[in-house]
């Protein structure tokens, strides 16, 4: 049988994590293509890029092809009380840091809106966990937590607070304590700073030393919540790839508690990103929380199929050749699970494993 897959990476996870959510409870959420420009314009900070193809519609409103998601589910979420849980599969309109101009990226994921509590946090987590494994096998889900990131930031005033993220984000202990003695903080106080954005490894290792750090109110609350989620990860089988890295939760204009990226052996970024985004939601005039993820389907057009050819059969044919017999020995081929290319000459950029040259009587009548 032929093996060479006839779906694209992207296409194929698509199918498996659709069906991994709709098994899960969560149900299909679709949209339009485009959306009005406002939505975007008037959250252009929480937006991966803020480059917006638009184009004006025939009544005259400025519109934009959607380079988001969860912007639109948000906008349409119920009212408080009650909670959303849907899944998508969208193309998405944006400029990629690998590519100039825009491009037309595929992406899946979740989002769970309105009265959230701790299963519905874990949960998602563990689709998050889930979801890697089902595209990669080995995966790294490294989680942090602003609760945590915010209450060592206390009483640090701006511009030094916002700069003090970037650099946890840099993981740059030097230039975290210049910016606390620019910014009068204790050395103390600089000194946790400094270790917080070291800490990395499994929540084994990394939850004993953060409760050392983090034994203050302000922290207290999130660091339980930390506890008790890698508790509901670990027993959901999940906790082999959990790293905890608080370099990453340093984004809180919209993030307003646990966040989380994805990654997969031989993929320089990350394939996954996801967040509590409560601060979104007050923002968008919604009540509640809301937490989700988004798998970035276009990392896995690098990843290696484990092929060196594209077809299994080149069959080339010459012009006195009854198209009728190409024809047919094609597809006998193909039904005997050949990828099969017919071709006058061999095309410089095909990869194939075997070559056939057509023979009125010859190749027709003996290849089995």
């Amino acid at each position: 049988m032929c093996d060479v897959p006839v779906l694209r990476p992207d296409e194929r996870a698509g199918f498996r994590l659709r069906e991994l959510y709709r098994r899960r409870g969560y149900l299909p959420y679709r949209m339009s293509r485009f959306e009005s420009y406002d939505l975007y314009a008037s959250n252009k900070s929480f937006l991966v890029s803020e480059n917006i193809l638009t184009f004006t519609d025939t009544d005259g409103r400025l519109m934009a092809l959607k380079p988001d998601v969860t912007l639109s589910i948000v906008r349409s979420a119920p009212c408080a009380g009650t909670t959303q849980k849907v899944y998508y599969q969208e193309n998405v309109y944006r400029t990629s840091p690998a590519a100039a101009g825009y491009r037309e990226i595929m992406q899946a994921g979740l989002e769970c809106i309105g009265s959230i509590d701790l299963l519905d946090m874990g949960e998602t987590l563990s689709l998050a966990a889930e979801s890697l494994a089902l595209l990669g096998g080995d995966y790294l889900l490294d989680i942090g937590h602003t609760g945590v990131v915010s209450g060592m930031l206390e009483g640090v005033r701006e511009p030094f607070r916002s700069q003090l993220l970037e650099e946890i984000g840099r993981k740059n202990p030097a230039a975290i304590r210049e910016l606390c003695a620019r910014a009068g903080t204790a050395f103390h106080q600089a000194e946790m700073l400094c270790r917080l954005s070291q800490l990395y490894g499994p929540p084994r290792e990394v939850l004993p030393q953060l409760a050392e750090l983090a034994d203050t109110a302000p922290c207290r609350d999130a660091l339980e919540e930390l506890q008790d989620l890698c508790a509901l990860l670990e027993n959901s089988g999940f906790v082999q790839g959990l790293r905890l890295d608080f370099s990453i939760a340093n984004d809180m204009r919209y993030y307003s508690g646990v966040i989380f990226r994805g990654y997969l052996p031989g993929l320089a970024r990350g394939v996954l990103a996801g967040g509590r985004y409560d601060n979104l939601l007050r923002r968008m005039g919604k009540q509640g929380g809301a937490i989700g993820f988004a798998v970035y389907l276009d990392q896995l057009e690098r990843l290696d199929t484990g092929l060196d050819y594209d077809v299994d059969i080149l069959l080339l044919y010459g012009p006195g050749d009854a198209p009728a017999s190409v024809s047919r020995l094609a597809q006998k081929l193909a039904g005997q699970g050949k990828a099969v290319r017919t071709a006058r000459n061999v095309p410089a950029d095909l990869r194939y494993r075997e070559l056939i040259r057509f023979r009125e009587g010859g190749a027709d009548d003996g290849y089995d």
